[in-house]
């Protein structure tokens, strides 16, 4: 070593410098991605302070979800324009990253509101409510649908969700016609929803009716459904209220929330005249 005002570091004090152990860099040496400026005819490994930023360029670009293997070919064929053309690729999985996190926080907060506005109601009462329109992200037509083309509507209606961004983090509901409501099938459901609190632009949506909508709770499995319909029935003929349009489903806890069936819960929404 007679390089002359040259400051060298050793490989744990280089390691230290970068926060990482010295086995971290031994290994870069052996795959030929980070090696040391001097070895001694002793055998000791010199780092210089310049290569402080090529570990924290490899350290970010790890960070970002590279492999060792596709930085070690970048590497290999270093250039400014390659420099350029990596960071710009990076910049835009950054930009998606961000996106998809800022989405899955909407998810969570909404996840959050409901479940605390859950902890507040009397699943046994029946109210009277006025709600104002909602925008819905509707699934296709789902009614007398064949079990082999539902799970196809489904699994398009999630992708869709998920494509979209349209995933708000509200519960997917089923949205059911009078006419099926009136025939008791009310498992003939007619379309799977989405509520968007915030409608993003160039999406058709379904705007439900500005008004007045009966609202029961039912527990249990899905099969006795119809107890609690005939609940709300008896208790809109006490009210002299007529069936809407439209009778909407959404699940307040299940299998998320509930380990049994016979706890699940899921909110009845009929519009009412």
């Amino acid at each position: 070593m007679n390089e002359t005002n040259v400051k060298f570091f050793t490989t744990g004090e280089f390691a230290k410098l970068c926060k990482v152990n010295k086995q971290t860099l031994l290994y870069y040496d052996q795959i030929g991605l980070l090696s040391p400026v001097l070895k001694s005819d002793k055998g000791y490994r010199y780092y210089s302070i310049r290569q402080l930023e090529l570990f924290n360029m490899i350290d970010l670009l790890k960070d970002l979800g590279m492999s060792l293997k596709e930085i070690q070919q970048y590497m290999q064929n270093k250039s400014p324009e390659a420099f350029l053309s990596l960071m710009y690729t990076q910049k835009e999985e950054i930009v998606k990253r961000r996106l998809k996190l800022e989405m899955n926080e909407n998810i969570i907060d909404a996840k959050i509101k409901l479940m605390e506005e859950a902890s507040y109601i009397d699943f046994h009462q029946i109210t009277l409510e006025h709600f104002p329109v909602a925008a819905l992200y509707l699934s296709k037509n789902i009614e007398n649908i064949a079990d082999d083309e539902f799970v196809e509507v489904v699994s398009d209606f999630i992708d869709e969700l998920y494509v979209s961004q349209l995933d708000t983090g509200y519960p997917i509901g089923r949205m059911t016609k009078r006419e099926q409501v009136i025939n008791g099938e009310y498992t003939n459901y007619s379309y799977l929803y989405m509520e968007q609190p915030n409608p993003k632009k160039g999406y058709q949506y379904f705007q439900t009716v500005k008004g007045t909508f009966l609202v029961g709770y039912h527990i249990g499995e899905e099969q006795t459904i119809q107890n609690t319909y005939n609940k709300l029935f008896s208790k809109m003929k006490q009210l002299n209220f007529t069936l809407g349009e439209y009778v909407f489903e959404e699940y307040i806890y299940d299998m998320v929330v509930k380990n049994r069936e016979e706890h699940y819960v899921t909110k009845i929404k009929i519009h009412v005249i």
